[in-house]
């Protein structure tokens, strides 16, 4: 015998319905209880056991009768063990976090697509994660991909991963250099990393190399998401074309899914942003460059498609829902140097311009030894430590074997370093003895400033104790790892009370991880890190303010370091400072030239603008310093060498934030973003009312506790004290006795924060379910909140009112590209109700229904007297069952509608042909309510 998808069939004893992966010519039923988890899941081979057709009894009066709590308990139970969803968006009901409508956004956008190709461009701290995690949790929910790859920097493959596990329940692997050989054990002959674990997260710069690429291109998912994705632009040097080819491969595989995630899609190059839109769709390389004005309309409409980008203020109240984001205030702080600082600054001023001007060395040379002392300049204005590692290390340039091959490593390096944070060296590594001594002496030199000499340090000494006085937990971002740890040092022994920790490039991503997870536990706490904690780490939860150290080349970094702390989720009110020293005159270039302009261009646009790096500006004025402090035969030190190329500069990054004021056009999305708008306020609705939100977890969790003899004390906090409890409520949530929890946020230490899918909110709700549907358990004694059936006295009605819990079953047919049929398993649950005689019903309209799930008993009721009008009922339910199958049908031709109106392919149109509904619909409970005597 064959049984359709979403049957009921009974065996082993039980009842259970028949899952899609069903197989009837392989004689193999895949089944899930009744009631049960997908954990219970079961495969039962036909030819071996009695599997036979079942239908869901009305409930018994003499053996289900509850009390008042049982309607309101046995509705949420099962609605919030749904896991597969009957609406249009079927991942909701798998996942730990309940979206901002604004992050439905991107999927909505993505369900239009075939195949999705997106570029997520939110703004820092918006959530971006969060949307690539839905589209992918969807797309696998949906059937439409079974395997999935996420592309990131090696230091954020954790968080990935953590994410993934934590929110979405999907347990990844890390592809890094440091697991991969590990995974490939495990792996069969012939087998791929990638056929074996469906779900990867994978560092882009191992899985770039040509070793690793042409497997990975042969075994790779379906779908990809990029993250950093402005990192692998072709105009990014040679390791962001490498990135750039391996995306290209990936996209020409017309089918594949990829999703693109950054917060800074155009990197301060307009040929960055367009080579990204290139592994969207090849076509987007054709757009015009200026995209403004009617007869570009077109082309704005089609790439709003494909891409999001919004600010904060965009979002911040978005279809009547506010998102409550931090309060960002900064401020700057100063220092000037020391008197001996000053002098020794000169002596290496002196040594760079001898040393960058000899007019005996070649073009090369000369290269290297320019990188080499702007890299000794930089660490000088860093600290005396990083000053001395770098006088005592190998250029990193002197490597090059030629021009060109110089400037690439020097700007990467020095400009703007990469999360390593490396000390770049500044020994040009010359057969030259003189001035090999010369830096070391230098470097002796740079030792005696440390500690008492060092004004910078001293200051942040001063600003470090009133930021946790205030009740800040500060992180202090360096720019290179000698000062990191140098400075860390200093403070944990200053602050004797104050857990302060450094975090560097030289730690794996693991060991970075887990040293800021065990100092966010501490009371009173300080970080001191590199810029490998710039971009996309999640600091919020234990850190609240930013310093900046050291102030960066690149203006987008101060952003991305902010970015750690301003969040959605994270504390009220953050801090951002930036430090400078006012007589230091590479901070007075950066500080002048570039953070200056940046923090215009914000507040005209609401926005950051990446720096047009291309410009050469920095070296052409550093050398420019360099030579007019040579003629002039001066070595004062102050802001004035800036001047001549500020209008320069201005000019370039104005013309680079006109051309972003124009893009906001592109992404504005006005036409599509009204239709999103509506389709979201409808479907969430909709799926609020069918799986329940935070309030309604609280409420349940709550009330099976209690009814269960637990105890309850404190809030947010809550704790539970189960230790009273039947045994086999523990045994549902765990073995537990005892749990801290909260129902929304972020919990503290030792509590933990209860979703509609956390183990112990499954847990309760299988418990209510199998203490109330399973007929076997009936003989035990049970809760009275455990009944199918109830009736009460209330003054709430006039009439005798009854409702009807009843589930529904319906079969979704989606079919893809290739013709091949999924199908889809769906529930749901109603409430129906009516007043007076079966025979004789007036059906209730559903803002007449839900008041009566909250209605309190006002009088007893005897028990002959409940068991006769539930008895009634049941003998005459035939009368009921036409208007029952029709709310069934009409629940189908919902589905359709809402399915079709949500996922409209654009290559093979809508794509979910049928939805079948199971009938007649599962009646959960029946309960009736009397109206109270001489209430009437």
């Amino acid at each position: 015998m064959s049984f359709d998808v979403g049957a009921l069939v009974t065996a082993r004893g039980r009842e259970w319905v028949v899952l899609p992966e069903s197989n009837d010519v392989a004689e193999l039923l895949v089944l899930r209880p009744l009631g049960g988890s997908e954990d219970e899941i079961v495969g039962i081979h036909t030819g071996l056991e009695t599997v036979e057709s079942a239908s869901f009894p009305l409930p018994d009066p003499t053996t289900e009768m509850g009390n008042h709590l049982s309607c309101s308990l046995l509705r949420d139970a099962v609605r919030l063990g749904f896991r597969s969803g009957a609406g249009p968006f079927r991942s909701l009901a798998r996942i730990a976090v309940e979206p901002r409508p604004y992050q439905l956004v991107p999927l909505l956008m993505a369900l239009k697509l075939d195949p999705v190709r997106m570029l997520i461009a939110d703004d820092v701290g918006i959530g971006k994660t969060v949307e690539a995690c839905v589209i992918a949790r969807e797309l696998l929910d949906r059937g439409e991909i079974r395997r999935f790859s996420v592309l990131c920097p090696p230091h954020l493959a954790e968080q990935w991963q953590r994410e993934l596990m934590d929110k979405f329940h999907i347990d990844a692997a890390l592809v890094l250099s440091g697991t991969a050989a590990r995974l490939e054990r495990t792996c069969l002959q012939d087998e791929s990393i990638f056929e074996r674990y469906r779900f990867t997260v994978v560092s882009t710069d191992f899985i770039k190399s040509e070793r690793r690429k042409d497997s990975f291109l042969r075994t790779c998912p379906e779908l990809v998401i990029v993250d950093e994705a402005h990192t692998c632009s072709a105009a990014i040097g040679r390791a962001g074309q490498k990135r750039h080819e391996l995306l290209q491969a990936l996209a020409a595989d017309e089918d594949r899914h990829m999703l693109l995630v950054t917060a800074t899609p155009h990197s301060g190059k307009s040929e960055a942003f367009r080579s990204l839109l290139t592994l969207i769709d090849r076509e987007l390389a054709d757009l015009p460059e200026d995209l403004s004005g009617d007869r570009n309309r077109a082309h704005r409409e089609r790439l709003a498609r494909y891409c999001v980008q919004r600010r904060r203020g965009d979002i911040t109240a978005y279809m009547d829902v506010e998102t409550p984001f931090p309060q960002r205030v900064s401020s700057e702080d100063t220092y000037a140097l020391h008197a001996d600082y000053r002098t020794f600054f000169n002596k290496v001023l002196e040594y760079c311009r001898e040393s960058v001007f000899d007019p005996g060395i070649d073009r090369r040379r000369q290269r290297v030894r320019h990188w080499s002392a702007l890299a000794l300049l930089r660490s000088l204005g860093s600290s005396p430590a990083a000053a001395a590692a770098t006088m005592r290390t190998r250029s990193t340039t002197a490597e090059a074997e030629t021009v060109a091959d110089a400037d690439e490593i020097g700007r990467r390096l020095i400009l703007d370093p990469d999360e390593e944070s490396v000390t770049p060296g500044a020994d040009p590594g010359e057969a030259d003895e003189s001035a090999a001594a010369t830096l070391r002496r230098l470097a002796r030199e740079a030792d005696e400033l440390r500690g008492r000499k060092d004004l910078k340090l001293q200051r942040t000494e001063q600003i470090v104790r009133e930021l946790l006085r205030e009740g800040f937990s500060p992180i202090l971002f360096t720019a290179f790892i000698p000062t990191a740890e140098y400075v860390a040092g200093h403070l944990r022994k200053r602050l004797k009370e104050v857990d302060v920790r450094a975090v560097t490039g030289l730690l794996p991503p693991a060991e970075r991880e887990s040293r800021v997870r065990e100092l966010g536990e501490q009371n009173k706490r300080v970080l001191v890190c590199t810029d490998c904690l710039s971009e996309g780490v999640n600091l919020q939860h234990w850190f609240d303010a930013v310093m900046h150290y050291d102030l960066s080349y690149n203006p987008t970094r101060h952003e991305q370091r902010e970015g750690r702390v301003d969040r959605y989720g994270g504390r009220p009110r953050v801090r951002a400072l930036t430090y400078y020293g006012r007589d230091n005159p590479i901070d007075g270039f950066m500080l002048q030239v570039l953070l200056r302009k940046q923090q215009k261009i914000i507040k005209m646009l609401g926005v950051h603008i990446p720096l047009p790096m291309n410009s050469g500006m920095i070296e052409e004025a550093f050398l420019e310093w360099l030579q007019l402090q040579q003629d002039a035969g001066t070595q004062q030190l102050d802001f004035e060498f800036v001047e001549p190329h500020r209008e320069s500069v201005e000019l370039e990054w104005d013309q680079v934030a006109e051309r972003e004021k124009k893009s906001r056009a592109l992404f504005a999305q006005h036409r599509l973003q009204k239709d999103v708008n509506d389709q979201l306020v409808d479907e969430l609705a909709e799926v609020r009312r069918a799986l329940g939100g935070v309030e309604d977890v609280r409420g349940f969790a709550t009330r099976v506790l209690r009814a269960n003899d637990a105890t309850l004390t404190g809030h947010d906090p809550v704790r539970i004290d189960l230790r009273e409890s039947p045994r086999p409520l523990r045994e549902a949530i765990g073995r537990r006795e005892r749990l801290s929890a909260v129902f929304n946020g972020r919990p503290q230490r030792n509590a933990e924060l209860l979703t509609r899918t956390h183990p112990v909110i499954e847990g309760l709700a299988s418990y209510v379910m199998e203490t109330t549907l399973d007929r076997r358990g009936r003989d035990r004694e049970t809760p009275a909140s455990s009944g199918r059936c109830g009736v009460i006295r209330t003054g709430d009605v006039s009439v005798r009112t009854t409702l009807l819990l009843l589930r529904m079953r319906f079969h979704i047919v989606n079919r893809g590209r290739d013709g091949t049929a999924r199908p889809l398993l769906a529930e749901d649950q109603v409430l129906a109700g009516y007043s007076g005689s079966p025979g004789d019903a007036r059906w209730l309209e559903p803002e007449e229904i839900e008041p009566l799930t909250v209605a309190l008993p006002q009088s007893n009721v005897a028990p002959e007297i409940a068991q006769h009008h539930i008895g009634q009922i049941v003998a005459n339910f035939h009368d009921l069952r036409p208007y029952l199958d029709g709310i069934v049908d009409e629940r189908a031709e919902a589905l359709l509608d809402a399915h079709r109106r949500v996922r409209k392919a654009s290559r093979a149109g809508v794509r979910y042909l049928s939805v079948d509904a199971h009938k007649p619909a599962d009646v959960l409970g029946i309960f009736v309510y009397l109206p109270t005597p001489g209430l009437t």
